[in-house]
């Protein structure tokens, strides 16, 4: 696959906030525009707050568990560190790919989102008919909008994490007005009775929006993947892990409750943005719903720097280590960013527009699965750590010292990461249409692929990507001679 490096030059240059809201700003992006009307229809206000309840414990147990693994191994690319500590590395590969797949989906419905949004402003971006996929007709100044964003988005990375940062938390800081907006609509001119039924369709109701867990709150680990670029103590990036992500849980449950009392939920099956839509009726004017759209927006731009700064990262360590190509590995001279892996997401996302919205739904779905493996192999992967390497300094440790509490928690999360894979088993309320599991085979066929080009032989441990370095040069050695 070529050489790699094992030299790192990142630089460390985010603090507290930018490091919070990149964590924040990855998982609260578009859902909350266009879901929220399906959300409280499936399982009325109180029912899918209770699953945004339970959704973001699930996920705050996942977050404590990473929150200990990157206190202890502050290392670009998260995960792939991790596993690669306490699993061979073909195990440690195929982790690293299901987060990698999951984050590239999303990317790449972000490319797609941001024309859709900028249409329910302007309409007249409907020009210049191409072709339909699946149904849906793809115009070529509405994809152009996603694909220039797309390249914008992939320069201002490029140039470097500052940049890339700065624009972040600009963003976000704008979410939290609009929504702080909508709190003061909902208790100034919102309706109780609206709110009713509070609970509608039992538990398959909260199930329903549980499911949608993995994919609204995917990007609290963009935080690992670039935790060689923080420049706070290790102990306190742990904590910045499991804070995001209960402020990602409160964030979903304020949009829940406001969009619940602006109108009866049985009105909202209307709309196409259902929380602006309601919004706009509620303050009597298209303003505020453009408004609320224009979050939408910037929510959509957070969540695409966010998972171009994780998955580029990842793509990186991945390649850093031999398991994918040394063209991956390359890091801008100046900024010190990882250019080529920007370079092949970017183009991604460039491109995706042009497939329309149905294909990248599927997409999306085909990803969500595999974001769900990925935490169930890191969940593991922290018991495997306690028991093998309990000496290992953990600035950050689950438990407050206490072994069994520390172990409970990984359980925990072992349990409910497994409880969310099976959701997409046949038969299950999750389970996904033909296509996206179509996709979703054809990604792990090409993870397979890679996993089976790396020697075996090489253990885990603190020395176990210069081991598969040193085993992948012996090999090119053996071939070349």
């Amino acid at each position: 696959m070529g050489e790699a490096t094992t030299e790192r030059r990142f630089i460390k240059s985010l603090g507290s906030l930018e490091t919070f809201f990149l964590g924040f700003g990855a998982m609260i992006g578009f859902g909350w525009i266009v879901l929220t009307g399906d959300w409280l229809n499936s399982a009325g206000t109180f029912g899918a707050v209770s699953a945004f309840v339970i959704g973001g414990i699930i996920m705050a147990l996942v977050g404590l568990v990473y929150s200990e693994l990157v206190s202890a191994m502050p290392l670009a690319g998260g995960e792939h560190n991790y596993l690669l500590r306490g699993f061979d590395p073909r195990l440690a590969l195929l982790g690293s790919w299901g987060i990698v797949g999951g984050y590239i989906t999303v990317v790449a419905f972000e490319a797609v989102a941001i024309p859709r949004t900028v249409a329910y402003i302007f309409p007249q971006v409907h020009q210049i008919p191409l072709w339909t996929i699946a149904d849906s007709q793809v115009h070529l100044t509405w994809a152009l909008i996603g694909s220039g964003t797309a390249v914008l988005l992939t320069w201002l990375n490029i140039r470097g994490i500052k940049p890339a940062s700065l624009f972040q938390t600009s963003v976000i800081i704008f979410v939290v007005v609009v929504a702080v907006v909508m709190l003061a609509a909902a208790i100034f001119g919102g309706e109780p009775s609206h709110a009713e039924p509070l609970f509608t369709g039992g538990g398959a109701g909260i199930i329903a929006v549980l499911v949608m867990v993995p994919f609204l709150f995917v990007g609290f680990d963009v935080i690992p993947q670039s935790a060689e670029e923080v420049n706070l103590p290790a102990r306190k990036i742990g904590r910045l892990v499991v804070v995001s992500v209960l402020a990602a849980a409160a964030f979903y449950i304020l949009i829940v409750l406001t969009t619940s009392v602006a109108l009866p939920a049985t009105e909202m099956g209307d709309f196409d943005l259902a929380t602006a839509d309601a919004m706009a009726v509620l303050m009597g004017s298209q303003f505020w719903g453009n408004l609320v759209v224009a979050g939408g927006l910037a929510g959509l731009l957070t969540s695409w720097n966010a998972f171009l700064i994780g998955a580029s990262r990842l793509i990186w360590a991945m390649a850093n280590s031999g398991m994918l190509p040394a063209w991956f590995a390359v890091l801008h001279r100046r900024n010190g960013t990882p250019v080529n892996a920007l370079l092949f997401i970017g183009g991604i996302s460039v491109i995706a527009p042009f497939f329309g919205e149905v294909m990248l739904v599927w997409l999306v779905d085909s990803g969500s699965p595999s974001i769900v493996i990925t935490y169930l192999l890191v969940a593991l992967v922290f018991l495997v750590l306690r028991r093998r390497e309990p000496d290992m300094p953990r600035p950050m440790k689950v438990g407050s010292g206490s072994q069994a509490a520390g172990t409970a928690v990984g359980v925990a999360a072992v349990a409910s990461s497994a409880l969310m894979l099976i959701l997409y088993l046949p038969g299950m309320p999750a389970f996904l249409e033909p296509q996206p599991w179509i996709m979703f085979g054809l990604w792990w066929l090409l993870g397979i692929t890679f996993m089976l080009r790396l020697p075996g032989g090489v253990t885990p441990g603190p020395r176990a990507e210069e081991d598969l370095l040193a085993a992948l040069a012996a090999r090119r050695r053996r071939r070349s001679g």
